[in-house]
């Protein structure tokens, strides 16, 4: 349902309009017909023209078959004979530039858009027309192309033409009208908004070889863990190779997943459209390698395949499958309403604070547990100054003007979620001593409440230490662990 609903919000390059209304707002009627980061020519280009030939290497924003379609009792209301009878205006702007459109120029607190008499009287301003003060820097813009309905016809075509872009910035384009005789009035056609480096928007690029780089980077990743895994495969007591496979599960879907971004975005760059397949695929690889990812963290922290050998006890399983599958489906629903819709870099992140208990009285696991807290700890401190920013610079930037650094939003969460990977595979990888992570008995005696889970070192007397490495050295030359034993001695802990 959430697909289908979806399909219509498709925002491209190539922009589509089909008979979509005009929106009043204080004495005009506007269309937002697009918003897209546009970049300087990466050579020399000839100034912006509406009717110059545009070059691959050029910015451009081209009109194709643009119509507009009045209603028949405006229509009407004019002579066969006449002409302009009807006036709307194709206006393109930089966002910086938002101040030169209306009556703010001439007075700060006004919010008209339109020329009216008062206004043609005082400021000499054309009357009918949007107002429009052109920047010194850059006389070409903001843009106003017009285009007339003649007589009683109620449909006029804009005419077919390119306006090169010699500036970046972040451009918006409307089309407005200021005669309420012509309320009612809609917009179809196709407009095509092209980069140097193709369709792909500026604000987007970046993302592109970041994808390309972490799809790389999950692939060395995954070619190590593969070794490693392949070193131990034969190790008869490795008591934690579910663990493994999920964290083998993870890697193959971050790659993957880093992949068909990069392919999306490919393609996106080379058609200027997103395809409906394309798209749902990466979005859906997206949901299943977080809420996996999540998951792991989630086991991991509970001590599974470490300190637990089963999650069955007390219906545990069966929640912590609960809650990945609530995170699945609340991950794609977002994942589809961000990337099937409008084009928008506001994205909130959901963090989950994991607490890590200390159930077992183990050096080897304490250790690991030790790290594994420290760098959660960092990476939650990290997250939420991280959330902090993202707040602030959205709240700060509404209209994108700082489009040119919003690329680094995305890049901290998915640099995060494979830095912890990272740390997870380097903590728990495949060893040639596997039962430092067993279940281990006799350490009863061991008083843990004298160390600390964020120290660095362990403090211990000597009898003490001595006592322990015997136990550790018993427990990783023993052969004959069943896995009843470990269950009981779980019991019993």
């Amino acid at each position: 349902f959430v697909i289908l609903v979806m399909i219509q919000l498709v925002n491209a390059s190539i922009h589509h309009y089909s008979n979509q209304p005009f929106t009043h707002r204080s004495n005009a009627f506007f269309f937002h017909a697009g918003t897209e980061a546009l970049l300087s020519p990466s050579s020399s280009s000839s100034s912006s023209s509406s009717s110059s030939s545009h070059s691959p290497h050029n910015s451009f924003i081209r009109f194709e078959t643009v119509t507009f379609t009045r209603p028949k009792q405006s229509a009407i209301t004019h002579g066969p004979m006449q002409q302009n009878t009807g006036l709307v205006e194709a206006i393109i702007l930089q966002v910086k530039d938002r101040n030169r459109i209306g009556g703010f120029h001439f007075t700060p607190k006004s919010d008209l858009i339109c020329c009216d008499p008062n206004l043609s009287r005082e400021h000499n301003c054309n009357l009918g027309q949007v107002i429009i003060h052109n920047n010194p820097n850059n006389p070409h813009f903001p843009k106003r192309i017009k285009t007339f309905f003649q007589g009683t016809n109620e449909i006029v075509h804009m005419v077919p033409q390119t306006v090169n872009i010699n500036t970046t910035g972040m451009y918006y384009l409307y089309f407005m009208f200021c005669d309420p005789n012509l309320k009612g009035t809609t917009v179809t056609g196709t407009t095509v908004w092209r980069n140097p480096h193709g369709y792909l928007p500026a604000k987007m690029a970046p993302l592109m070889t970041l994808y390309g780089f972490m799809s790389l980077a999950y692939l060395f990743l995954g070619l190590l863990w593969f070794l490693r895994f392949l070193q131990f495969w034969k190790e008869k007591d490795i008591v934690h190779v579910h663990l493994h496979y999920h964290i083998t599960a993870v890697i193959a879907l971050g790659m993957c997943e880093m992949a068909l971004w990069y392919f999306e975005y490919a393609n996106f760059n080379t058609t200027g459209t997103r395809p409906m397949g394309i798209t749902i695929w990466a979005v859906t690889f997206t949901s299943v390698k977080k809420s996996l990812s999540r998951l792991l963290l989630l086991l991991v922290s509970m001590g599974y395949g470490v300190v637990r050998p089963t999650l069955g006890a007390h219906g545990v399983a069966y929640r912590v499958m609960l809650l990945g599958g609530l995170y699945f489906v609340a991950c794609q629903v977002f994942e589809l309403v961000e990337h099937l819709g409008n084009i928008n870099d506001f994205s909130g992140k959901s963090k989950l604070l994991l607490v890590l208990p200390v159930t077992r009285r183990n050096l080897a696991k304490l250790e690991i547990y030790r790290k594994f807290t420290n760098t959660l700890a960092v990476s939650v401190l990290l997250s939420i100054a991280w959330v902090g920013f993202e707040l602030y610079f959205n709240a700060t930037d509404p209209l994108s003007e700082l489009w040119q650094i919003a690329w680094i939003i995305p890049t901290f969460w998915s640099l995060l979620s494979y830095t912890l990977l990272l740390v997870i595979c380097i903590l728990w990888a495949p060893s040639h001593n596997p039962t430092r992570y067993a279940y281990l008995e006799g350490t009863d005696d061991f008083d843990e409440e004298g160390i600390s889970l964020t120290s660095g070192v362990a403090k211990m007397s000597g009898d003490v230490a001595a006592m322990l490495e015997r136990k550790e050295r018993i427990g990783s030359s023993a052969t004959d662990l069943t896995f009843g034993d470990d269950i009981e001695e779980d019991k019993r802990e």
